[in-house]
């Protein structure tokens, strides 16, 4: 999309003031230039979504503006759509809010479920309006009835089968994504996902929260750690999910960014990226990150749309953390964290930017992480011994270590199966030594 694409943003709602904030930051995350914006405060009207002297005044905007392209920040169905075409100027392209945020996540996909995810999407949009032109044929005998296009009547199977086989292999990529994850557990470490809307800072707090890593040193462990997690002010930076891990000397923790919410998504559109949320459904701990900068009412709306998706699936505790508490002062910051008290009881209040607070979001972590096994173990001194220590090392919190005469005693903390592992890896060098 280019920067020059001049378009009009329109907006309807039944009642209240519309506000195009949101559309027109998707609008320009696009690459789109909003020239001109019209809204409305009335009922939908079923063939043009607003009303007739609306429609008039967008065609003369659209004139004016010379703009090629006109955003709803509504749902259109196809017959909307095409009303709308012969009411504007020729040419003038038409589309919703959900076929511009499928255009970003397009722009956005570059691994191969990322791009899987946006195509089940886009097939699950196009689908009902291929129903359409499907019914409509057979029932008026007219292959391009109101200029929905020529009819085809294999179009609809071809999605539906298209459809299947896409489900297909992203269970597959999920299963490779779920056995990757049980391996970092088995290696001890515990695994946190950052949630929360678009802007509210969670790429910021990553990067806060994250050790400096070389990719390269630890891509045949953690093939998908990224040094790189974006912080930009734009929506859908991270399409995908950025996993780093984290600056905590307490425990070995893993953070995972992953994409943020949005207001008024439609099923459909939720459920094809499902498998990007399994980072959060499967964590250890939820960290739900809120704009703190903005209204009570906005934050409550979008609080309440994300404990809807996240308590559906999730079993970990989920910690609100209020942030960019460095764009409030005190008494502003006080009085949300009292009137969102129901929603997010107990949170952590930080600013990632500035990194004010940080400590305490680290306290809570471990408070709220599953407890750590403690474990004193006597090793043996055999020609293994050193390889089992080195390993207790990389897997555990070592509290400390003593070597006395042929035997090395350790003493560490780590989750209930990496002390099982580290017992039998014992077991095996009582074992060795006795049969030596």
């Amino acid at each position: 999309m280019s920067g020059n694409t001049r378009v009009v943003i329109v907006k309807r709602v039944d009642e209240g003031t519309a506000d195009t904030e949101e559309i027109r930051n998707l609008a320009h995350a696009a690459g789109y230039q909003v020239v001109g914006e019209i809204t409305q405060t009335r009922k939908e009207d079923p063939a043009t979504e607003i009303g007739a002297g609306k429609v008039q005044e967008l065609a003369r905007t659209v004139l004016y503006e010379n703009a090629s392209t006109v955003i709803f920040d509504n749902r259109l169905g196809p017959y909307q759509t095409y009303n709308l075409g012969q009411e504007l100027p020729e040419g003038t392209e038409v589309n919703d809010r959900f076929r511009l945020i499928l255009d970003i996540f397009g722009q956005r996909a570059q691994t191969r479920k990322a791009q899987l995810q946006v195509e089940l999407a886009e097939l699950r949009y196009e689908l009902p309006r291929a129903e359409a032109k499907t019914s409509l044929a057979k029932r008026d005998e007219h292959p391009g009835f109101m200029g929905l296009g020529e009819y085809d009547e294999s179009r609809e199977q071809d999605i539906k089968d298209r459809i299947s086989r896409i489900r297909e292999e992203l269970e597959q990529i999920e299963q490779t994504e779920a056995d990757r994850r049980e391996q970092r557990r088995e290696s001890g470490f515990d695994l946190v996902a950052l949630a929360g809307y678009t802007n509210a800072g969670k790429s910021t707090l990553l990067r806060q929260l994250s050790a400096d890593l070389d990719v390269d040193e630890n891509k045949n462990l953690h093939p998908d750690l990224d040094t790189t997690a974006e912080s930009e002010n734009q929506l859908f930076t991270t399409l995908g999910t950025t996993t780093r891990k984290a600056d905590f000397d307490q425990r070995d923790v893993l953070v995972t960014d992953t994409v943020g919410f949005i207001s008024d998504l439609p099923h459909w559109l939720v459920e094809s990226f499902k498998s990007t949320l399994d980072a959060v459904y499967r964590a250890d701990l939820v960290l739900l990150v809120v704009d703190v900068s903005e209204s009570i009412e906005e934050i409550r709306q979008k609080l309440t749309t994300c404990h809807d998706t996240l308590y559906e699936r999730n079993r970990a505790p989920i910690v609100t953390v209020l942030n960019k508490i460095d764009k409030i002062d005190e008494d502003e910051l006080q009085e949300k964290i009292t009137a969102l008290s129901a929603l997010a009881p107990n949170p952590v209040a930080l600013s990632a930017k500035t990194g004010e607070n940080i400590d305490q979001l680290w306290n809570r972590m471990h408070q709220e992480l599953p407890d750590l096994q403690h474990e004193r173990l006597a090793l043996p001194m055999t020609d293994e011994t050193m390889s089992v220590v080195s390993w207790i090392y990389d897997n555990t919190r070592v509290d400390d270590i003593t070597y006395d005469n042929d035997t090395v005693i350790i003493e560490f903390a780590a989750r209930p199966n990496v002390v099982s592992q580290s017992r039998s890896k014992a077991s095996e060098l009582v074992t060795a030594e006795a049969e030596a």
